[in-house]
């Protein structure tokens, strides 16, 4: 019995592990002066401490940032991986087309998402659409994806290869991974994969992408407080 196709307008992001803290930051940092006895120093006030993580941030002195790691479950469409991909201090394992038959889960906007760009690249807004641009939308995908997915099921049928078949799938088919990283190169992400007014960069982030960093940082600011909150005070630039 063929499988039923669902639809999807989401983003799942979970911390399945860690070893990040303030205090990580702190006793990279130390070392400088304090030799061994850096560690000696982690429980003092914390006043001091988000001064020195502040100073550290504004002063970009981010490899202290390094010693930490946040390994995150990901699953969204495979357009989102392709554009994650691009951030290269990071390690990726992702669910592969080649050894297991892909699950007919695909990506549609929601309602809030805009659909209108105005403007030029690198200098564009987006628009809220008509309920009839958003409906041809939703409608143009989902048959779409339909007919993709009973293609890739008539080769499989037919003992086609997994890594042969799966060419005919979108890059709206949902997969999976596990990502990795340090807090530096997860500030560089947010950075760049975020819009936030106060940022000293503005970036212009595609909102699939958005929505996955926007749960990765609720992680990240529950992990790290004070390195988040310099981060913040910083104008969200990567140290």
């Amino acid at each position: 019995m063929p499988e039923e196709i669902i639809f999807r307008d989401d983003v799942t992001v979970e911390l399945v592990k860690s070893s990040a803290s303030d205090a990580d930051v702190i006793w990279a940092a130390r070392v400088s002066t304090a030799g061994e006895q850096s560690m000696e120093e982690i429980g003092e006030d914390p006043a001091r401490s988000a001064g020195l993580i502040n100073y550290l941030a504004r002063e970009r002195h981010g490899s202290p940032f390094e010693h930490t790691s946040m390994t995150f479950f990901i699953c969204a469409p495979i357009f989102v991986f392709r554009e994650f991909m691009r951030h290269r201090i990071a390690s990726y394992n992702e669910e592969s087309g080649r050894y297991r038959e892909l699950k007919p889960v695909f990506y549609i906007p929601s309602k809030e998402r805009k659909l209108i760009q105005v403007g030029k690249t690198g200098a564009y807004t987006f628009e809220d659409g008509t309920t009839q641009q958003f409906e041809i939308t939703v409608s143009s995908m989902k048959a779409a994806y339909i007919i993709a997915y009973d293609s890739y099921q008539k080769m499989l049928d037919a003992g086609v290869a997994r890594e042969v078949a799966r060419a005919v799938l979108p890059v709206a088919t949902y997969s999976s991974m596990y990502v990795s990283m340090n807090a530096r190169a997860l500030m560089n992400f947010l950075s760049l994969r975020t819009s936030r007014e106060g940022s000293h960069f503005p970036s212009y982030p595609q909102r699939e992408i958005e929505m996955v960093a926007e749960k990765m940082e609720a992680e990240f600011a529950k992990l790290m407080p004070l390195t988040y909150a310099a981060f913040e005070k910083s104008g969200r630039i990567a140290p």
